[in-house]
C-alpha cells in the first residue's frame, strides 16, 4: 500500500481566530490556502492516480484540505473521519486502521504537524525520530511493505 501523509493547508491566523471565542478545532482554511490545495489536489491526483481513501483529521482545515482532495480525483476516493489524526492524536490507533486498509493501494492522511512528519519517521525508521518537516499543504508518500506491518509505534498513545 501506499500512504500519502498530507499536511492541512493554510489556515485562518490562529490569534487572529482565537480572538473570535471559537475553538482551534473550527479553524478553516483562508482563500488562499483553498486555492493552494486545489493546484495540490491537481498534482496528487496525478501522481497518485490510484487513491482509494482518504483519512482526515476532524479538524475544520483538515476536513476541508481533505475534501478538496477528494475533489481532484474523477473517481471520488471514500472520506473518512479519524480522531486519531487530530493534533496529538494516537498513533496506535491510527496504525492499526491503516492496516486493516493494506488491500487498497493507496491510502491518503490529511492532518497535522508534528504528528505526520514524526509518524513518517517512525514508519521509516521504526524510531521516534522526526527528520522531516510538512510545510502547510506539504506532502510525503510512503510506499514501503514494511512500514504498513509495523504494529505498534513507540509513541503509542499521544
Amino acid at each position: 500500500m501506499k500512504l500519502l501523509l498530507l499536511r492541512h493547508g493554510v489556515a485562518h491566523d490562529r490569534a487572529t481566530f482565537a480572538a473570535t471565542g471559537k475553538e482551534d478545532r473550527l479553524r478553516p482554511l483562508t482563500e488562499e490556502g483553498r486555492k493552494k490545495m486545489r493546484r495540490i489536489g491537481d498534482a496528487l491526483a496525478g501522481l497518485l492516480p490510484e487513491l482509494a481513501l482518504i483519512a482526515t483529521s476532524p479538524y475544520a482545515r483538515a476536513r476541508e484540505s481533505a475534501e478538496i482532495l477528494a475533489r481532484a480525483y474523477p473517481a471520488r476516493p471514500v472520506l473518512s473521519e479519524a480522531a486519531e489524526l487530530s493534533p496529538a492524536g494516537a498513533s496506535a490507533g491510527l496504525l492499526k486502521f491503516l492496516q486493516t486498509q493494506k488491500a487498497l493501494p493507496a491510502v491518503a492522511c490529511v492532518g497535522h504537524e508534528p504528528d505526520l512528519s514524526q509518524l513518517a519517521g517512525w514508519l521509516l525508521t521504526g524510531q521516534q525520530k522526526s527528520f522531516l518537516e510538512l510545510r502547510k499543504g506539504g506532502a510525503c508518500l510512503l510506499d514501503s511493505p514494511a512500514a504498513s506491518r509495523r504494529a505498534t509505534p513507540p509513541c503509542s498513545g499521544t
